[in-house]
């Protein structure tokens, strides 16, 4: 017979790191590939790089992700994801509609204002990854993925009686592309921007300015967004 001694060791769970591990190594890999894509581009960076940051073997960065196109879709995927998750348009029905439009222009604007989001919007609009299409591979898996999700949005409010809009998949980019704006290209631009206003006032202006807009166009009760000085003079004329 076995000795209680040795029963107890065999009886012992064992801990199974395996996973675990596995999923930190696959963090480091994502990191260390966006870091890397940031600062040498897309054609200066090599997967054994990738793998020498990350800690790992070149196998393993290729068992995680398969090819190098895969590994920078991902990548991209993966900090579109952190910066703007999916809880960011989860319902509040008791929140105003104007309130939502806004903690979700700040959520997005604050992604694609990041200076490595910056710096990785002038990597993609570089002939190399548009030739390799990996710029619609990210244009699927970041900003079209959070249209999906603020159209949802979208069809809630419309139900509750907030919004009134035909197209909601136009008004989702419309949205979007309004947040963008003239703000965020004077930062891939590297422009100056207006000595009166810190960064924070004008980011704050533009968005609010966005969130009014996008009601005065789609807003159930368009009236009485109007400001008394437009009714005003409207009834004037």
């Amino acid at each position: 017979m076995m000795p209680s001694s040795a029963k107890k060791a065999v009886a012992r769970p064992t801990a199974s790191p395996g996973r675990p591990k596995d999923l930190a190594k696959r963090a480091a890999i994502l990191e260390a590939a966006e870091r890397l894509f940031l600062l040498h581009g897309f054609e200066g960076v090599s997967m054994d790089q990738i793998a020498a940051a990350a800690e790992v073997s070149k196998l393993t960065v290729y068992s995680h992700f398969g090819d190098k196109d895969s590994l920078f879709t991902e990548a991209a995927k993966a900090y579109c994801e952190q910066q703007m998750p999916g809880s960011v348009f989860e319902p509040a029905p008791e929140v105003p509609v104007r309130d939502r439009l806004l903690d979700i222009a700040r959520s997005f604007f604050s992604m694609i204002s990041a200076p490595e989001a910056v710096a990785g919007h002038r990597l993609l609009c570089s002939p190399q990854m548009v030739e390799k299409r990996l710029a619609e591979l990210f244009w699927e898996a970041g900003p079209g993925r959070v249209q999906k999700e603020f159209a949802h949005f979208l069809r809630r409010r419309i139900s509750a009686g907030d919004l009134e809009i035909d197209d909601v998949a136009r008004a989702s980019a419309q949205f979007f592309a309004l947040v963008r704006g003239e703000l965020h290209m004077r930062m891939v631009f590297d422009c100056h921007h207006d000595p009166d206003m810190t960064r924070a006032e004008q980011e704050r202006a533009h968005l609010e300015a966005c969130a009014d807009m996008f009601l005065r166009a789609f807003g159930a009760s368009k009236v009485n967004l109007r400001s008394p000085a437009i009714e005003t003079a409207t009834d004037d004329d």
